[in-house]
């Protein structure tokens, strides 16, 4: 499966029970879904791509949603699950002196992981939002996984005066919204503009610890 992402071969290959044309038609359908979005991809381009008639997608998925969501599904359990617990676990299993600091490890970490990983990331960061499917299997097989461990960490930073003291869960989504929006921005909205990586983290890092700053001026 030339031009594929390690992840997606790794994944195709370990399903023992798929036939030749299978595989072709989900490395199509999952390329044509990260360059167009599944609303702007067709069956028949997918065919195209794939090298198979049309009709050879709908003797194996019954609809395009079907493909998208077989895509999708082993790959959450069996990869991505797997992929962003184990690296995330990088930052979070180790101590940062500094919410800063912790902060700065974890926009690192998300960008290599992302561009290791784009092709089939970007098919999920594109339909999630309008798929309760893909939402709920996020939240099931890494959202649950991971939120305790960032709550306690975000207590201990609190605890150590370096941030305000709002709910944890709080603080989780405000920073994982503004990363998510930096990389959004970067990949996406700004592609092909001028764009100075360096400078964009250090004000995101700023905007962050501006705004999770403990207000001293009242008790």
């Amino acid at each position: 499966m030339p031009n594929q992402d390690h992840m997606i071969e790794e994944m195709y290959n370990s399903e023992g029970n798929l036939t030749e044309k299978q595989k072709k038609i989900l490395a199509a359908a999952t390329e044509m879904f990260a360059e167009k979005g599944f609303a702007g991809t067709s069956t028949s381009e997918i065919a195209k791509k794939a090298g198979v008639a049309e009709g050879t997608i709908f003797r194996h998925y019954k609809t395009k949603k079907e493909l998208l969501l077989f895509i999708v599904t082993p790959m959450m359990v069996k990869l991505i699950a797997p992929f962003v617990i184990k690296d995330l676990n990088k930052v979070l299993n180790h101590e940062y002196e500094q919410f800063e600091d912790f902060i700065r490890a974890m926009i690192d970490n998300r960008a290599k992981f992302l561009e290791k990983n784009r092709p089939i990331i970007q098919v999920f960061i594109q339909e999630i939002p309008f798929h309760t499917e893909l939402r709920e299997q996020f939240i099931e097989h890494v959202g649950t996984k991971v939120m305790a461990r960032f709550v306690q960490i975000i207590k201990h930073y609190q605890a150590n005066g370096q941030i305000c003291a709002m709910p944890a869960s709080s603080v989780i989504r405000l920073v994982g919204s503004t990363i998510l929006g930096y990389f959004v921005t970067k990949n996406v909205l700004a592609a092909k503009m001028a764009w100075d990586d360096e400078a964009e983290i250090d004000r995101m890092v700023r905007f962050l610890m501006k705004g999770l700053a403990i207000d001293h001026t009242t008790k």
